[in-house]
């Protein structure tokens, strides 16, 4: 079992556990490896020193030089735990976000917390609207059953 340090093109860093090299690779062209933050297609395998126990001293780490500055861990599972608690108080109305948010704030039905799909378009038209909505993107993983 291989396990290799990954990263999406918005620099969210995770492992992935693969077979091999080659099962990383086919996994990847057929669009089956993504970001389990934000669900990114575009995923890039970041380098990895083997690990070797030869009984030696360990040598001194060598000066890191970071291109860009990794995402904050913590700021990470901070959002995931948001994510987690909307999900667990807000119901899923699919589609119908649009029309069932409006519904809400004219007093046709029920206040309660909702969640969604809505358009780009839809989304201006509520806010215009004075129907406050916020876009909250939900990894792939969150919404269905976790394996």
């Amino acid at each position: 079992m291989k396990v290799l340090n990954l990263q999406c093109s918005h620099a969210h860093g995770f492992e992935g556990w693969f077979a091999s090299e080659d099962e990383f690779r086919d996994q990847l062209g057929r669009g089956l490896v993504e970001c389990p933050l934000c669900g990114d297609a575009q995923v890039t395998k970041l380098p990895s020193a083997p690990r070797l126990n030869l009984g030696a001293a360990e040598p001194k780490p060598a000066a890191k030089q970071e291109v860009m500055a990794a995402p904050n861990p913590q700021l990470q599972a901070a959002w995931m735990q948001l994510v987690r608690q909307v999900m667990a108080n807000t119901e899923d109305v699919g589609e119908r976000f649009a029309d069932e948010a409006r519904k809400i704030h004219y007093g046709e039905s029920e206040e309660r917390g909702i969640r969604g799909q809505a358009s780009r378009e839809e989304t201006q038209e509520l806010l215009e609207e004075g129907i406050p909505v916020l876009p909250l993107p939900i990894p792939k993983g969150l919404k269905g059953p976790l394996q």
